[in-house]
């Protein structure tokens, strides 16, 4: 199984927001991120950015505070 890590970008700073993910979802209002065992998290007003293959990553870009 290979699952990611997301970290959210935001007025230069990165924050991992979740380990483990297992599905990614484009939404009309953000992202919604969702592992086997934790409740789906909506990343409200998230783009995504960049997806790292190699390191297991993936990069949204967000303005908006969570």
């Amino acid at each position: 199984m290979c699952q990611v890590s997301v970290v959210v970008s935001r007025n230069g700073h990165q924050e991992k927001i979740m380990e483990n993910v297992a599905l990614l979802e484009v939404e009309p209002n953000g992202i919604r991120i969702s592992t086997l065992f934790e409740e789906p998290r909506l990343v409200a007003g998230a783009r995504l950015d960049k997806i790292d293959f190699l390191n297991g990553t993936v990069i949204l870009q967000s303005d908006q505070q969570e």
